[in-house]
């Protein structure tokens, strides 16, 4: 199977075992059902930010559509990838226990691009430790810069921005989510 049908196949299995429907989703989401089906189905390639609002609109993080977990909580077999407008992302590992799900990423932010990313799960926090390149990164009127060897921490559970001003960046990127979350706000 491709990323298209496994991450389809994950959303799918999700949303049914909350018992939502496809419409309930959608509106929670605010991601079409057109789109919400062609996702589901295989068909559709899935962005950075559809799978963040589907996977926030769920209460979970965006680790529990790019992986399998396996048995004993570990992570299904091959690292899953996917881009958005300016970050593209590589699931490394999902540690998860009683408090929280910590997703650990390698990210690469574009030149000369912005991301803005919505609200997650309430309680999730981002911390990027930068590799190469300098990232702007943060709440849009709070941001935050580092280079090599520099990280930055921020409160992933309001609005957030990624930006490589000047060069692409390359960075290991960790979210890490209060386990159980609750969907996010506006979402019954």
């Amino acid at each position: 199977m491709g990323l298209n049908e496994d991450v389809g196949r994950r959303l799918r299995a999700l949303r049914t075992e909350r018992d939502l429907s496809l419409s309930e989703l959608s509106r929670r989401s605010r991601v079409g059902k057109g789109t919400l089906s062609e996702l589901e189905s295989g068909t559709r390639n899935p962005t950075l930010e559809t799978l963040y609002a589907l996977t926030t609109a769920l209460g979970l993080p965006l680790s529990a559509v790019l992986s399998d977990p396996l048995p004993s909580g570990g992570q299904g077999p091959a690292p899953t990838g996917v881009s958005g407008s300016a970050v593209t992302a590589v699931l490394l590992e999902r540690h998860e226990d009683e408090a929280a799900v910590t997703d650990v990423f390698r990210v690469r932010i574009r030149a000369g691009a912005v991301q803005e990313s919505q609200a997650h799960v309430p309680g999730t926090w981002e911390s990027l430790m930068v590799l190469t390149g300098t990232a702007v990164v943060g709440p849009p009127d709070d941001t935050r810069t580092a280079g090599p060897g520099a990280s930055a921490h921020w409160r992933a559970d309001a609005p957030h921005v990624y930006g490589a001003p000047e060069g692409d960046v390359e960075g290991v990127l960790f979210v890490r989510s209060p386990a159980g979350s609750p969907p996010a706000p506006g979402s019954p």
